[in-house]
């Protein structure tokens, strides 16, 4: 029998100065067995970076059709897809044919690097396409801050994301490989 998802609970109070959003989400994160804290940890720093009332978290690691996040509009059609980690060129052309923004979340250090250089020249036609890359040490921060019970605090500004637990605090800056804001 496999093992079960650990649940964790956060509050996530995002102040958004760049985009003028405002809003506390009470999120419920399934860790599959496989998924690392980096992984999920970067899961909820992606929602915060584009937190949203219809923001969703996916099926992700157990069901291979779906993203990690999405928001759908009413008629639910795909508005915007999240994939973490360094996605292969054919399911990012599939991501973006289906929605109107994708955003791959690169993590991982060397092996980002790796794969940017292998599927950059691939990916430079997709105009509905941005990638972030979020440095290494960054992601051991974030993970530090994981706990079965968060309340976390976001603020971004000016591009720069600041999340903070009651002691803590990690400032994450994205490096932006393609895409508009």
């Amino acid at each position: 029998m496999a093992p079960n998802a650990t649940i964790y609970k956060a509050e996530l109070q995002v102040s958004d100065m760049d985009r003028h959003y405002y809003a506390t989400h009470t999120l419920t994160l399934a860790c599959h067995p496989s998924e690392t804290a980096e992984r999920l940890m970067v899961r909820l720093l992606a929602f915060a970076l584009y937190a949203d009332e219809r923001l969703e978290f996916g099926k992700g690691l157990s069901n291979e059709e779906e993203p990690d996040l999405w928001r759908r509009n009413y008629a639910g059609e795909i508005e915007l897809l999240i994939e973490l980690g360094q996605p292969d060129e054919s399911r990012i052309r599939k991501a973006c044919a289906r929605a109107r923004q994708v955003v791959v979340v690169n993590y991982g250090g060397h092996a980002a690097d790796v794969w940017w250089d292998k599927v950059a020249g691939s990916l430079a036609r997709y105009r509905n396409l941005t990638v972030l890359d979020i440095p290494e040490a960054t992601v051991r921060q974030l993970a530090e801050l994981l706990e079965r019970s968060m309340r976390l605090q976001v603020l971004v500004q000016d591009g720069e994301l600041q999340l903070m637990d009651g002691s803590r605090s990690v400032s994450v800056h994205a490096r932006r490989r393609m895409g508009s804001d």
